[in-house]
């Protein structure tokens, strides 16, 4: 089983299908291409995206579902074609929606529901898909019970 340094757990071991690529990177890290996705059960419902190339970068994430029940994904026709994914998809159902998490010390979490990243479980491909409508915010708040304290004990 490979291993993996990771910014906040030292070295783990991981399966080859926690590992999900990223053909055009990250907005800003277009050169990470690859991440594990790291569930840990004390942490739920938090995804730790950790990236395979550089120990420092793991982003904190949320399901969308679990920060808005009612979330509406919609992927441009670029998106569904990088995703191989046939018609406008929706959460469930082999499709994953992550929202990216803030922390900023001293202001609470947000959750960025305007660019969730998207995954297509069955083909481990993944983007981060911005939203061309204005129906949801980068800095959504978080507002169900228990996740801030969460998020502030990882960080």
């Amino acid at each position: 089983m490979p291993l993996i340094e990771t910014k906040y757990f030292g070295t783990m071991s991981f399966e080859h299908e926690s590992v999900f690529d990223f053909p055009c990177g990250l907005p800003a890290f277009e050169e990470e291409k690859r991440f594990v996705f790291i569930e840990i059960a004390e942490y739920a419902p938090l995804v730790f995206l950790q990236s395979l190339t550089r120990q420092s970068l793991c982003f904190l994430a949320l399901p969308v579902l679990s920060v808005d029940p009612d979330y509406r994904l919609e992927l441009s026709s670029e998106d569904r074609a990088a995703l191989e994914l046939e018609g406008q998809p929706e959460c469930g159902g082999g499709i994953l929606a992550l929202a990216l998490l803030s922390l900023h010390d001293g202001f609470p979490a947000t959750a960025n529901l305007m660019a969730p990243v998207v995954v297509n479980v069955r083909t481990r491909r993944a983007l981060q898909a911005i939203r061309m409508d204005r129906r949801y915010s980068h800095q959504h708040p978080l507002r169900r019970p228990g996740i801030a304290p969460v998020c502030e004990g990882v960080c």
